[in-house]
């Protein structure tokens, strides 16, 4: 079997309240995963702030900004100067009243790509994202980058395997996920590690069911914005092959630069021997646009 490896690098950081700093922070996180050889580089969901959905309170609207604007040109340059790929999330402003959760992708000359709206938004204890975006309206995307063609979701789109496939079914080889995902710490000992076994349990079956590399990073750390309960971000980013074996995983509560090595061709293999998309009986498949069959 011939070999077409690629270096991805996850970036799993606890978040502090200065928004400058924590910019600072994810840059300089992102040099040293460049410089230890990641070639793609995916940033946590919302990197550059404390995880604000927690509470309904519009000056956190004031964290926003236009793609292109001030972090994708910091990006851009890192990008340029070490030759990675950078997957950034942020706060995008796309006009007055108008906002999104959105990545960014930056290919290895500093261009950007493209960018990612998240399309499924949450609305849960916690989680109140519904008030502060708009859900994104560019579809399912995949780019095609100097080191793969990959795909980006966000998230609470991480749970539904029709994001994966139709991302997927668009060429990419590797579907990145940046995440912001915790327990709530009354619930932790009752429901946390099933919590978590789900949550990496579904993004492995999307792996699987379309023979492609996931790559989910998260945050750690306990973020209690404006004196809440908080939530407990778990970490744990990590790659699943196309199996769905975890290759590789982070630690629950450490910073650290999750490298992960994978190997491009093996793609076709499992597919081959695995042929879940020769097998897809599309003719079938129309009732799936339905909210519900009754």
């Amino acid at each position: 079997m011939s070999s077409r490896k690629v270096t991805l690098g996850l970036v799993q950081t606890a978040v502090g309240p200065d928004l400058a700093a924590n910019l600072d922070h994810a840059v300089e996180r992102t040099i040293e995963a460049a410089k230890s050889g990641a070639q793609i580089i995916c940033l946590q969901e919302l990197f550059r702030s404390h995880y604000f959905c927690q509470i309904e309170d519009h000056k956190y609207f004031g964290v926003a900004e236009e793609i292109p604007g001030p972090s994708t040109a910091v990006l851009s340059k890192v990008a340029k100067d070490y030759g990675v790929v950078i997957v950034a999330s942020l706060f995008e402003k796309r006009s007055a009243g108008l906002y999104h959760n959105t990545a960014a992708i930056l290919d290895a000359d500093g261009s950007m790509l493209g960018r990612y709206r998240k399309m499924h938004i949450p609305d849960d204890p916690l989680f109140y994202e519904k008030f502060y975006f708009t859900p994104g309206d560019l579809g399912f995307r995949t780019w095609q980058t100097r080191f793969g063609k990959i795909g980006v979701l966000i998230c609470w789109d991480q749970w539904y395997p029709e994001a994966a496939r139709i991302t997927a079914l668009s060429g990419a080889q590797i579907l990145f996920y940046p995440t912001a995902i915790g327990w709530h710490p009354s619930e932790k000992a009752e429901f946390g590690s099933r919590q978590h076994s789900s949550w990496e349990t579904i993004q492995r079956g999307h792996a699987i069911a379309n023979g492609c590399y996931v790559a989910a990073v998260n945050r750690i750390g306990h973020e209690a914005p404006d004196g809440g309960p908080g939530l407990e971000f778990w970490g744990q980013s990590f790659v699943a092959d196309p199996a769905g074996q975890i290759l590789k995983k982070a630690s629950v509560d450490k910073e650290e630069n999750l490298l992960v090595e994978v190997d491009l061709e093996a793609l076709d293999v499992q597919r081959t021997h695995w042929p879940f998309l020769r097998d897809r009986r599309i003719d079938a498949y129309g009732d799936i646009t339905k909210r519900f069959i009754d």
